[in-house]
């Protein structure tokens, strides 16, 4: 998918490549400093790893600004039992803050709405924090916040 007229910069969004590691890297050290989770060099590596091959789950796009990565999106297909197929979980969605407020989310969510269609998901599935509302404000646009509630079960909350 490729947005922008002669007069602007043209974003095109792709799937993310080898080539691509030090300025998705750059992304996904503002992605996760936004979340305040810690990351480092071996966690980059296999996550990365995971994203440039085709034979694992984890898929990832970017969008491209006349060479320059400003977003980011991670998805995967997701087993769903009742419905006895599968659909789509978006892991990570990251915009570069200079780039925020216009076009690039936007783009990001619908080539992965896209890729829904082409795969037959029913849905795409997400979380995010709830007072992340600069982003829930497109969230509402383009999509419908469930009823569920997420759990996170841990060696801290059982004492396993």
């Amino acid at each position: 998918m490729t947005l922008g007229t002669a007069m602007e910069t043209i974003m095109q969004i792709r799937a993310v490549t080898p080539e691509d590691r030090a300025a998705w890297e750059h992304l996904y050290r503002g992605y996760a400093a936004y979340y305040q989770v810690e990351t480092d060099s071996t966690k980059l590596d296999t996550l990365f790893a995971w994203l440039c091959d085709p034979e694992h789950v984890c898929e990832g796009l970017v969008a491209d600004a006349s060479g320059h990565l400003i977003g980011l999106a991670h998805f995967r297909a997701m087993p769903s039992p009742l419905r006895g197929a599968d659909v789509g979980f978006l892991d990570d969605l990251f915009v570069d803050p200079s780039q925020r407020g216009g076009t690039v989310a936007n783009a990001l969510l619908r080539a992965v709405d896209d890729i829904a269609g082409q795969r037959a998901w029913a849905v795409v599935r997400w979380i995010t924090r709830d007072d992340n509302y600069r982003a829930r404000g497109l969230y509402d646009k383009l999509s419908t916040r469930s009823n569920w509630l997420t759990y996170e079960m841990s060696a801290e909350t059982t004492g396993r």
